[in-house]
């Protein structure tokens, strides 16, 4: 980029940034103050991102209920949903609004030139001129507003944000969290609720809300991110004349002030509901949490990255180890909380007593104390160095663009201090540093300043309280009677209008003026070439070894793969357990600790896991396989064999201690996963009663599986014996050479010496007689409920079209993004106030629509049973079907990097999808017709009659429409 062809801008830094193989510019927009950061790469990934410093003064949500509705609509873009009509028919490869403490982002990232340019109009217009100064309706439904649809009926909030915080101040971990994080910081922003309390959100007025816009979103306060290959210089022109220029600078006064340092210790106690029949006792969280210098400090933050790693969450960390061993909570953690001016390092002990607050800080601090005394553990410093360098080397951010994490970290630094847009995208230098400084006392020394002599901490104990959510549903319940009751007829009368009216600007129908403002690519700019798959097939004396020939830059993604399909039935439960076992216990040449540690020191990690993938000719099974995946630079293959034969062969299943410790966090983290991603839980389960892929996933990782977490924790020493035996039985079942299949992805040059490798392992495997055994699928239809403590619901329906007879199709994929982005989207987020809802069909005939944090459990059940008739009265003219399929292919074209590519290939080998499938599909999406969405609806019918239904929510909710369930239970 020519810098002095921009004349509207001034250029005030240029940089070349190694690390990230890009070259940054930072400038400012010379008449309204806008802050520019340019990142040119050889990524085709672009990625476009404005965000505004949103300091909040309260918990009313006000900067995330804005967040919601700029995007309902703007000038140049009238319609009620400019950004559900790009997720239709966008090829974006991300397209989304973040709110956070201090900071509201509105990143999107496509490899369409048009496209891209597209997305960034709809969004510059959205935060520049949205339409909530013309409808008060979007202020209404994202936010909050009353809800009364007659006289004698009930008076209620609804609202997206509402119902979304509500859902999130649910979970014991979320309101820890919550608590921890705004008593360390009481006289700044960060002391109250970006996102909103419920009980706070309806204090928020409209001119309020018009207000903050006012105040915060203006270019004087804006930070605009532009990455990858493009032409900058067009970008910069576009924005200033379309933009920017109509902008003067102003002052905007949005600086995050630092939280003055506590004299001494904070000591809060604050209640978590529970339900009736859960546990009071040792169900208390116990937190220690010390504030951290500043952001700005990318050295001091890299360093408590891996102090969090070598003193909490390595296995026999000294901090988590000491507590375990003192019985202080059954599962200990700990965490590092950037992104922020004040990071934060908290250690956290769950299901606790909160009698035991001060031995948990005693241990704590005394532990600290013999590490500054004695040394931190030089290998685990090593470990964490290597990990997070590794992490930060390797770039793998899944299916998220690399710009867009980039973007995302720069604001770590560039929020507080507009000179250093940089700071965090330079960080090799500073892991070659700290390897040096570990020698010389440097880790030691922060522990002594930060954690043992900083009064700028909290304690915060969270207690267990039955009935708490009732408990405040009654009050907010009460509150809005009372409310009813003071109010005169005509006031009365005026909500119920408001009510109607707010529905009837909901269901009013875009004009065709209006959705032709949204910009579109036409079929003909999607190529029509389907994935691309790698999978060379060897054999390697009677093992098939799958290489994926990609170039990795030097990196392996190993996968050992082993059927199970001769394990007996009962004890495939227990291959959940397995697979958080090996790699966490004592093998015979290291102690678990210094396992994870050597391993991470030399690696990118070894871990092991369960997939599952369907039989094509078979629908009544599945195939399931144990993994053993590692990636390491190619020179470590030989160290990466020897550890998993150490593993294998060597690991001591027999240490009570260490398994009951291990159950505990299992048991803990999972009730946590179930809880927090309701709708996948209830998916999981109401898939189960049929489906063999998801019985077993119930039965290893879902409800199902945290039965027996539960079962084996709390009656350990009776079943201790029994555990270890089946531990040991599963091994010789499952590491066997005949069960095993390998995939690798790496070039060539990676692929040679693996051959030898795989040979010489095969030899230490497993060879005893064992009587085969197979899975007993328990398929039932159970219909099932479960009970949180929480105050929203996750609703799952879900059947199978091919058992039916009817065929999988490429088709089904547009409807997913119709369902999602149209018919649910309108009736079960837009009407009905849930946070989420979706749909998904599998090429195994699965068919499961769900809801996330939904306010509903029946009416949202009756807007799924509609689905076939609005499929089957479903109109689009050619613009319209074009929309969905760009939308749909999209979600298809997400850029690969080395390991997804290799991933991908493996899952569809595995699945038995070739390119050919892969085509196929892709030629259906593209040539479908209104007449191939109609021919789906009474498929749709055929699979959601099968009524499978699953419900994880608030127990007010389930038991009030009880009738619906065949059984009801505390999740």
């Amino acid at each position: 980029m020519n810098a002095e062809h921009c004349k509207a801008y001034t250029l005030l830094q240029e940089q070349q940034i190694d690390d990230i193989h890009a070259h940054g510019y930072l400038l400012r927009h010379n008449k309204s103050g806008a802050r520019v950061l340019l990142l040119e790469t050889e990524d085709d990934n672009k990625v476009f991102n404005i965000a505004f410093r949103t300091p909040p003064a309260d918990s009313t949500g006000v900067a995330h209920i804005l967040e919601h509705s700029v995007l309902c609509g703007s000038r140049e873009f009238p319609l009620k949903d400019p950004f559900v009509e790009l997720v239709k028919g966008s090829l974006n490869t991300f397209l989304n609004a973040m709110t956070y403490p201090d900071k509201t982002m509105y990143p999107v990232a496509s490899t369409n030139d048009a496209d891209f340019q597209n997305l960034m109009h709809v969004y510059m217009d959205a935060v520049f001129y949205p339409n909530i100064y013309k409808h008060d309706e979007i202020f209404r439904q994202e936010g909050w507003s009353y809800h009364l649809e007659s006289e004698d009926g009930p008076l209620t909030y609804n609202g997206v944000v509402y119902n979304e915080m509500k859902g999130a101040f649910s979970s014991a971990d979320d309101v820890l969290e919550r608590e921890t994080f705004n008593t360390l910081f009481p006289d700044t922003p960060y002391g109250v609720e970006s996102g909103g309390d419920p009980s706070c959100i309806p204090n928020l007025t409209y001119e309020n809300f018009l207000k903050f816009h006012q105040t915060y979103y203006h270019p004087s306060n804006s930070y605009i991110y532009l990455y990858g290959n493009m032409d900058m210089e067009e970008k910069l022109a576009w924005m200033d004349e379309k933009y920017l220029s109509h902008f003067d600078a102003k002052e905007v006064k949005s600086e995050i002030p630092y939280q003055k340092p506590f004299a001494e210790t904070l000591d809060i106690v604050h209640e978590y509901p529970v339900l009736d029949g859960d546990p009071l006792e040792n169900n208390a969280y116990l937190s220690y949490n010390m504030v951290i210098g500043s952001g700005l400090d990318v050295k001091l933050n890299v360093a408590f990255s891996v102090l969090e790693y070598a003193l909490l969450d390595a296995p026999g960390a000294p901090v988590k180890q000491a507590l375990l061993d003192a019985h202080i909570g059954k599962d200990v953690y700990g965490s590092y909380e950037d992104g922020i001016l004040q990071p934060f390092f908290s250690i956290v002990a769950k299901n606790a007593d909160e009698n035991e607050k001060e031995k948990f800080l005693s241990i704590i601090r005394g532990t600290l104390k013999d590490i500054v005394k004695n040394g931190m553990d030089r290998k685990a410093i090593e470990a964490g160095i290597n990990y997070f360098e590794f992490r930060f080397r390797e770039a793998d951010f899944s299916s998220f663009p690399k710009g867009l994490m980039y973007g995302i970290d720069v604001f770590d630094s560039w929020l507080y201090d507009e000179n250093k847009p940089f700071a965090y995208l330079q960080q090799l230098a500073i892991y070659d540093e700290l390897k040096k400084l570990a020698k010389e006392g440097y880790f030691e020394n922060l522990i002594q300043t930060y954690l043992l002599d900083n009064t700028h901490a909290s304690i915060v104990t969270l207690i267990p309280k039955t009935g708490l959510a009732a408990e405040n549903d009654a009050k907010t319940a009460e509150k809005l009677q009372k409310y009813k009751e003071s109010l005169a007829k005509e006031e009365i009368e005026k909500i119920i209008a408001d009510t109607k009216e707010l529905a009837a600007y909901q269901e009013e129908e875009e004009s065709e003026e209006a959705l032709e403002t949204i910009p579109l690519l036409k079929r003909s700019d999607i190529k029509r070439e389907s994935v691309k798959l790698y999978n060379d097939e060897h054999e390697v004396d009677g093992t098939t070894v799958l290489h994926h020939n990609v170039f990795t830059n030097g990196i392996g993604y190993l996968s050992l793969l082993f059927d199970t399909k001769n394990v007996p039935n009962d004890l495939i439960p227990y291959m959940g357990v397995l697979k958080s076992v090996l790699g966490y216990v004592d093998t015979e040449h290291y102690t678990y600790g210094e396992l994870f540690n050597e391993i991470n020191a030399q690696t990118g990690g070894i871990n092991c896991g369960l997939q599952v993938f369907r039989i094509p000719e078979n629908d009544d099974d599945c195939r399931r396989m144990f993994g053993i995946r590692a990636k390491f630079l190619y020179d470590k293959l030989d160290f990466v064999m020897k550890m998993i034969e150490e593993i294998l062969n060597t690991s001591r299943l027999d240490d009570e201690k260490r398994l009951h410790e291990i159950i505990s966090s299992m048991k803990s983290g999972l009730q946590n996963r179930l809880s927090s991603a309701g709708n996948a839980t209830a998916v999981m389960r109401a898939a189960s009663y049929y489906s063999p892929m998801s019985n077993f996933q119930d039965r290893i990782a879902g409800i199902g599986f945290c039965q027996l977490l539960k079962d084996l924790d709390e009656n350990f020493d009776e079943k201790k014996a029994e555990l270890i035996k089946n531990l040991q039985i599963l091994m010789k079942y499952i590491f066997r050479k005949e069960n095993l299949t390998v995939s690798y992805t790496a070039d060539e040059t990676g692929y040679a010496p693996l051959e030898e490798k795989i040979a010489a392992f095969k030899e230490n495997l497993y060879t005893d007689e064992v009587e085969p055994g197979s899975i007993v699928y328990d398929f039932e239809q159970k219909n099932e409920a479960f009970q949180t403590s929480g105050q929203v619901q996750y609703v799952a329906l879900c059947g199978n079209f091919e058992r039916e007879g009817y065929d999988y199709t490429g088709a089904l994929r547009i409807l997913r993004v119709m369902l999602s982005y149209d018919y649910l989207w309108i009736n079960i987020r837009v009407k009905g106030g849930a946070y989420g809802c979706g749909g998904a069909f599998g090429r195994g005939g699965n068919a499961c629509i769900s809801s996330y944090r939904d306010p509903n459990v029946g009416r949202t059940l009756e807007v799924y049973r509609g689905i076939g008739d609005y499929v089957r009265n479903f109109e689009a003219d050619e613009r319209q079907m074009t929309k969905y399929i760009i939308g749909t292919i999209s979600e298809l074209d997400v850029p690969m990097n080395p390991s997804a590519k290799g991933q991908t290939s493996e899952s569809a080998w595995f699945n038995g999808i070739t390119e050919a499938d892969f085509q196929q599909e892709r030629d259906q999406i593209l040539d479908a017709t209104l007449y191939d969405i109609h021919a789906l609806a009474d498929l749709v019918d055929a699979a959601l009659k099968q009524n499978n239904i699953c419900v994880v929510g608030s127990e007010a909710a389930i038991q009030k429409e009880k009738e619906l369930f065949k059984n009801v239970e505390n999740l």
